[in-house]
C-alpha cells in the first residue's frame, strides 16, 4: 500500500507577466517619484545654506544650521508642547468616544439602534457649517480654550464606523460565553472587546494623532490668544509671514522655512514605521467583512 501512495509535492505557481501588470508597475513607480520629488526638495533645501527656488538633487552648501536655530528657538517650545498636549489628550478622547460609540451600535437588541446609526452617518454627508459651529462654541464658552480644538476632531464618525465594523467581526460566541459567565456589558467591553482590538485601536489612534498634530483650521477659528497657538500656527507664521529667527546672513530664508517643515513632519515619520503593521491590519479588518 505504501508503494502506491504518492507524496504530494507543492509546486509554487509561476507568476505570469502580463502587459497590464507591467503597466501597473510602471505607473506606481512613476506616482511614487511624483510623491517623493517635493519631499526630497524640502529635505535638500533644509540642508542647503544657499537654498533657492530651483530644484537641486544635493545641497550645495551643506549645513545643519537651520535645524540648530529652530530647535534652540525658545518661542517655539511652548507651541510644540501645546501641539504635543493636544495630540495626546485629543487622541485619548477620540479613542474613548469611538470605542464606546461603536460598542453601543453593536448592541442588536437596543431600541433605536438603526436610527442612531443613520443619524451618525448623516453627519458624514452634511454638517452644521462653519458659522453655526462657531456660534455653538461661543455659547458653550469654549472659544480660546484648548477644548475648542480637541472636541471637534474627537467626534469622528468615520473612525467610529471603522471601529464598529471591527467589533462586529469579533465572534458572537465570545459575547455569549461572557454573558453566561455573568459578565456585565461593560465587563465584556473592557475584558474581551478592547484586548482583541489592539490593531484597530492603533490604526484609529494614529489617524486621530495625525489629525490633531496637523490641525491648523480649528486653531485659526477658535483661538485668538497667542499663548495657545500650536506648532502648526507658528510654522505658518514662519513660512508665510517671514517670522524667521535672525541670523548673521549665512543661511537663506528658504533654508529656515524648509527646516521648519521637516521639524513638523519628523515626529510622525519616526512613529509611523512602528505602527505600520497595526495600521494596515486594523484598517483592513475594520473595513473588509467576509
Amino acid at each position: 500500500m505504501e508503494d502506491n501512495v504518492k507524496k504530494a509535492v507543492y509546486v509554487k505557481p509561476k507568476r505570469k507577466i502580463t502587459p497590464f501588470g507591467v503597466f501597473n508597475t510602471i505607473l506606481f513607480i512613476f506616482i511614487s517619484f511624483l510623491i517623493l520629488i517635493p519631499i526630497w526638495k524640502v529635505l535638500v533645501d533644509s540642508l542647503d545654506a544657499a537654498a533657492g527656488y530651483g530644484m537641486r538633487l544635493w545641497p550645495q552648501k551643506f549645513t545643519f544650521g537651520a535645524y540648530e536655530m529652530i530647535l534652540t528657538r525658545v518661542d517655539l517650545y511652548r507651541p510644540f508642547l501645546i501641539s504635543l498636549l493636544v495630540t495626546v489628550v485629543g487622541t485619548l478622547v477620540g479613542l474613548i468616544l469611538s470605542t464606546l460609540g461603536a460598542y453601543v451600535l453593536i448592541q442588536w437588541d437596543m431600541p433605536g439602534r438603526n436610527l442612531f446609526s443613520w443619524m451618525l452617518l448623516f453627519t458624514m454627508l452634511f454638517n452644521g457649517g462653519m458659522i453655526p459651529t462657531y456660534v455653538v462654541m461661543m455659547d458653550l464658552h469654549l472659544t480660546d480654550t484648548l477644548w475648542s480644538v480637541i472636541l471637534p476632531l474627537g467626534i469622528n464618525v468615520y473612525n467610529l464606523v471603522l471601529m464598529r465594523n471591527f467589533f462586529e467581526g469579533i465572534p458572537a460566541s465570545l459575547y455569549e460565553s461572557a454573558k453566561l459567565d455573568g459578565c456585565s456589558p461593560m465587563g465584556i467591553f473592557f475584558r474581551i472587546v478592547l484586548p482583541l482590538s489592539k490593531a484597530a485601536l492603533a490604526a484609529i489612534g494614529l489617524m486621530f494623532a495625525v489629525s490633531y498634530w496637523n490641525d491648523y483650521t480649528n486653531f485659526k477659528l477658535y483661538i485668538t490668544n497667542n499663548k495657545l497657538f500650536n506648532f502648526q500656527m507658528k510654522l505658518r507664521s514662519m513660512v508665510m509671514e517671514s517670522d524667521l529667527p535672525m541670523d548673521d546672513g549665512s543661511l537663506s530664508p528658504n533654508t529656515l522655512q524648509n527646516a521648519a517643515i521637516i521639524v513638523a513632519v519628523i515626529p510622525f515619520m519616526i512613529l509611523y514605521p512602528f505602527c505600520q503593521d497595526y495600521f494596515v491590519k486594523g484598517v483592513n479588518v475594520g473595513a473588509v467583512k467576509e
